[in-house]
């Protein structure tokens, strides 16, 4: 399988239309929420609002950029609370235990993931998974710094970029139109 296809390219962005609509009734419901009453001039303000943040966020994060599907980034929840506290306890029981060996080092990680939202993203995700920290994005690689270079770490972090995949619309990269 040595296809250069982005591993979550089979599904195409939104429209901006679209995107606009559903940004829109995000951000409106948000302000619904946080509405301290339901007086004319509030639900002005959070029209307002709503319109003002759908435009900013439409200029800052085009939906050519990419996007998320929502439930399958949930079900990626437990899955990623697991591995938090798994990582947590055994980067914990290597700092407490003088017998634990560490063996810091740099591993390359090759991406599937363009340069841009999906790979950002999943270097921001695995950022918060103990034990392993990127660090640098060069030529379709990320390099991490991890606590023990002997244990498979780019083949976990293979793993994760796997499943990460069917929860992100990957979108143009960095430097596209």
């Amino acid at each position: 399988m040595n296809s250069n296809k982005p591993p979550a390219a089979s599904a195409k962005p939104s429209s901006k239309a679209a995107s606009a609509c559903a940004r829109g009734l995000f951000y409106a419901g948000f302000w619904l929420i946080l509405l301290p009453s339901a007086k004319p001039a509030d639900l002005l303000l959070g029209a307002l609002t709503a319109a003002a943040a759908t435009w900013l966020s439409l200029h800052l994060l085009p939906p050519r950029c990419g996007g998320l599907r929502a439930g399958a980034l949930l079900a990626l929840l437990p899955h990623f609370l697991w591995e938090s506290v798994r990582g947590g306890l055994d980067v914990a029981r290597r700092a407490l235990s003088p017998s634990m060996p560490l063996n810091p080092g740099f591993v390359t990680c090759p991406m599937k993931f363009a340069p841009g939202l999906a790979r950002n993203s999943f270097a921001s995700i695995t950022s918060l998974m103990p034990g392993t920290l990127p660090v640098a994005d060069d030529a379709g690689n990320l390099m991490y710094h991890a606590l023990d270079i002997g244990q498979p770490v780019a083949e976990q972090l293979g793993a994760e970029e796997r499943l990460l995949a069917g929860a992100l619309v990957e979108g143009e990269g960095h430097g596209h139109g």
